[in-house]
């Protein structure tokens, strides 16, 4: 089959079998990394990317102009949802932290929503308030588009302009906590930054913030200290931290500074407890699936309308645990608080002794939603590996859509032939 044979067929179906069915795209891991590395000439770039070798995939993803519509309008209504008064309430009653009222005006930097594509559409899987990944994924698409394939008809998303805008929502957000002078310092944020598999991603960001003029440092919080009513890191006062912790609450003790700089409102800290509050927290799913509980808080029938594609998901509670364990075949089994998939079940793969564990904790279940599959080519051998579509967005704009392509139960990178995927519209 070609990648032309399938146009008969209706929107979702004809894109499931192209991805399915199309060899034809192979783009080569080096050429895309020395386009990369060529683009921004950082040094020690070329290692980290070769250490890295399941980063990027051998393919790109095909996804139609439809669906990118449907997923802009989940995320659309997702914002208005999250805007409702009744939502914000309900947000601040289960928290019981007046950390998620600080900064009320920033919007959140780097929101991911994770998407699996069905025959019914797009089916949002969660959202994700400090989504790694998106300088790469931006250069990746840059150095793509230098590429020749032969599906002709496809269209290559944000080609050129990704790293600029995402450059931008760094200085929209300084505006949004009420700045009006000059952004001079960024801290990027994480726990021992240069171990982290996605370290390259924070060299391109910043890369990209200091081609702009910004100052921008890479650190553990261990280097941040809060003294006289600034954040400082190695003698320079911080003014925006581009946070990339998994604290999100910031309550453990080594985040300390970064805790006290945002409560007293010294620095910008983005994403903060009040995005993964009000967005990421997965029992927000919860109400995000229920109509009616939407529709009595006053969101308007179109965004309902858009949020069919939030799959059913109930907490799980002693009352309906017997009910989900008889039914788990249908459901994904996720943590609250969770992220990067870590601990996260199939219902079909649950043991008896992971299930009492769950019951222990704070779980939801989500209707499970396959995903979908992309044929690719790894050492001259064709496969089939499962793909996901991210939309990386600020303030409810697209900035990039990216895809994830792996095996196994969740997305990683540890699949040969799979990592992050360009996205092209067909």
């Amino acid at each position: 089959m070609t990648c032309t044979e399938t146009t008969e067929l209706s929107d979702a179906p004809r894109l499931i079998a192209l991805n399915q069915s199309c060899f034809c795209m192979a783009l080569s891991r080096p050429d895309l990394d020395a386009g990369i590395i060529a683009a921004t000439g950082i040094e020690g770039l070329d290692g980290l990317l070769s250490d890295r070798r399941n980063l990027f995939a051998a393919t790109g993803v095909f996804v139609s102009p439809a669906d990118v519509a449907n997923m802009q309008a989940q995320v659309a209504a997702i914002e208005a949802a999250a805007a409702l008064e009744a939502f914000r309430a309900a947000v601040q009653a289960r928290s019981g932290d007046d950390i998620t009222r600080v900064q009320p005006q920033t919007r959140g930097l780097f929101m991911g929503y994770d998407f699996h594509i069905s025959e019914q559409g797009p089916q949002l899987i969660e959202i994700n308030t400090n989504a790694g990944g998106g300088f790469l994924a931006a250069g990746l698409q840059d150095a793509a588009g230098r590429a020749a394939f032969t599906c002709h008809d496809a269209q290559l998303q944000n080609e050129g302009v990704a790293a600029w805008k995402m450059v931008e929502t760094f200085l929209s957000e300084w505006r949004a906590g009420g700045r009006s002078e000059r952004l001079d310092v960024i801290a990027i944020v994480d726990q021992e930054p240069q171990r982290q598999y996605l370290y390259p991603d924070m060299l391109m960001a910043q890369h990209h913030l200091e081609q702009s003029g910004i100052k921008t440092l890479i650190v553990d919080p261990s280097e941040l200290t809060y003294c006289d009513g600034e954040l400082l890191c190695r003698s320079s006062r911080v003014d925006l931290v581009y946070n990339r912790l998994t604290d999100f609450d910031l309550s453990e003790p080594g985040n300390a500074a970064l805790r006290r700089a945002l409560v007293e409102d010294a620095a910008i800290i983005s994403p903060a407890p009040r995005h993964h509050a009000i967005f990421a927290d997965k029992r927000n799913l919860v109400w995000l699936s229920d109509q009616d509980l939407l529709r009595s808080w006053g969101l308007g029938e179109h965004h309902i309308l858009a949020l069919e594609g939030v799959p059913r998901t109930l907490r799980v509670t002693p009352e309906n645990a017997q009910a989900l364990w008889a039914s788990r075949k249908g459901y994904f089994f996720k943590p609250a608080a969770g992220f990067g998939s870590r601990a996260t079940y199939r219902g079909d793969k649950l043991t008896h002794r992971v299930w009492s564990e769950i019951l222990k904790q704070d779980y939801i279940a989500q209707a499970f939603v396959p995903p979908n599959l992309r044929a690719v080519t790894v050492d001259d051998q064709k496969l089939t590996l499962k793909y996901d579509v991210r939309l990386y967005t600020y303030s409810g704009e697209t900035l990039l859509i990216a895809a994830r392509v792996y095996q196994g139960q969740t997305t990683n990178f540890r699949t040969s032939g799979g990592g992050f995927a360009v996205v092209y519209q067909c």
